[in-house]
């Protein structure tokens, strides 16, 4: 992958692959699909410094140097072996009798004294770790806290207005805190699940552990989950259980080559320190908030703008990514060292009753890669790649804006640029303007499977009078070297 290439991505997806394993070596993955992301890798690590630093402010640590660094021993070793970026992983022990573990993005963890004291080898609970490591490296959690987002902020997220490279990570924490920092870090879905057992699995063998040492923990879990359920409430709260995960490592297990072991040593000692430190006389932390609604509707908000001028200008993304013509009148917001960029007039971003913009009346330009996983890439092919991707990114449009609904007889094939592209017009009632507005979604392929996309926003009162400009906008799209990865 081209550096250009892996900069414009920054904002919108991050794309790793995953490499069987060859006979006689160790299958350290190159790459691992993982999913939409408006954040950067420093975003992660800033968001995770000060989520940590606020989650510490209620958690019960258990406070004892001799088990962190027994803990971080083996953080490092495992990270060692890790691909992607190199996080600044660090995990302290939680003086918490329930077995769970968790993992902020960017690379702080958490390990409960439950969880110490039941895993029964070295390899038990590196096998934890490896697990919520991989949660790190694949970016989990910003993809959820981006999902979080963009339910909260609506389509002005995809043109960049919010999760910018200009944006602070206070800001982007506050923009999910109404979700509850757990929530919108740490509970994920099946896939992801899988995706952090796979390549935490595969770090295993790279370290030394042998990976069934996972599934023999995921095994203690069901047995331990039948006797006792209460026990386990809080793992299964955010580590969904499936009876396929065991199976599904020890498959794996057999496919990957171990390095001679580099056990840290020293776990027997360590739980014997754990069980001779008191556990709390009340746990009350550590547990995800109730979720609330990210969209509120507040009182009706007025859209006015002024008519489009005739008169069009040039935009060039400062990155080389693109450029495109749009009225005078209109401004740029959003643009950075991500792709994503919003273009609108005066009165066209509203204040949303979250406080977050919102875009109400203009025109997002954006990269997309489908990200509904293997199941997309089995449609590919009983459907053209360029629908594929683009019925992908109006679902999670959709699924993030359940107000809007696909007009009767919109979808149509149509030229950006002289490439073919696709469109589809969806409608609905605005939860932040409270009016009727209309949504233009139109994609062409790019060389990688991945879509470019431009979105015209408006309301109904607008549309008619809007159309012809976006359709003069979309004649002059043009994508530069670096977005077509020459």
């Amino acid at each position: 992958m081209k550096t250009s290439h892996s900069r414009w991505l920054r904002g919108s997806f991050v794309l790793l692959a995953c490499a069987a394993a060859a006979p006689g070596a160790v299958a350290a993955p190159e790459s691992i699909p993982s999913a939409f992301n408006l954040y950067s890798v420093e975003q992660d690590i800033e968001i995770g410094r000060q989520s940590a630093a606020e989650a510490e402010t209620k958690l019960p640590l258990l406070r004892d140097a001799s088990v962190d660094r027994y803990l971080n021993r083996i953080v490092k070793l495992l990270a060692s072996e890790t691909p992607g970026e190199r996080y600044p992983y660090q995990i302290k022990a939680v003086n918490d009798p329930t077995i769970n573990a968790f993992a902020l993005p960017g690379g702080p963890m958490y390990a409960n004294r439950g969880l110490l004291v039941a895993a029964r080898s070295e390899g038990e609970l590196a096998g934890v770790i490896a697990h919520e490591i991989a949660h790190v490296a694949l970016r989990h959690g910003t993809h959820q806290a981006s999902k979080a987002s963009l339910a909260s902020a609506g389509l002005g997220i995809l043109g960049g207005l919010l999760g910018n490279s200009s944006g602070d990570a206070a800001q982007m924490i506050g923009v999910v805190g109404g979700l509850g920092l757990n929530a919108a870090f740490m509970k994920f879905g099946r896939d992801a699940e899988y995706e952090a057992d796979r390549l935490g699995a595969e770090v295993m063998a790279a370290s030394g552990y042998d990976p069934t040492a996972m599934a023999d923990f995921f095994a203690l879990l069901r047995a331990e989950g039948a006797r006792n359920p209460s026990a386990l409430a809080t793992f299964f709260s955010s580590h969904p259980p499936s009876e396929q995960r065991e199976a599904r490592i020890r498959t794996q297990a057999n496919t990957l080559v171990r390095t001679p072991s580099r056990a840290v040593g020293g776990f027997g000692e360590m739980v014997a320190e754990v069980k001779r430190l008191s556990p709390p006389a009340q746990v009350a932390a550590g547990r995800a908030p109730t979720t609330t609604s990210p969209v509120s509707s507040g009182p009706p908000i007025a859209v006015r703008v002024a008519a489009p001028s005739a008169r069009f200008k040039t935009f060039k993304h400062r990155g080389g990514y693109f450029s495109i013509d749009y009225p005078t009148n209109w401004k740029a917001y959003g643009e950075g060292a991500s792709f994503a960029t919003s273009l609108a007039p005066d009165g066209g971003i509203v204040e949303a009753a979250n406080g977050q913009p919102a875009l109400a009346y203009g025109v997002v330009v954006n990269h997309y890669e489908p990200f509904e996983g293997e199941r997309v890439r089995r449609e590919v092919n009983k459907r053209g790649k360029l629908e594929n991707a683009s019925l992908d990114l109006v679902r999670q449009i959709r699924r993030s804006n359940p107000h809007l609904r696909p007009v009767k007889g919109s979808t149509k094939q149509e030229k950006i640029a002289g490439t073919v592209a696709r469109s589809v017009t969806l409608s609905g009632r605005s939860p932040v303007t409270g009016k009727d507005e209309r949504v233009v979604v139109s994609s062409r392929a790019l060389s990688d499977d991945h879509i470019l996309y431009a979105l015209l926003v408006t309301p109904d009162s607008e549309y008619e009078a809007a159309l012809p400009v976006f359709a003069r906008m979309l004649q002059t799209l043009e994508l530069g070297k670096r977005a077509t990865h020459d």
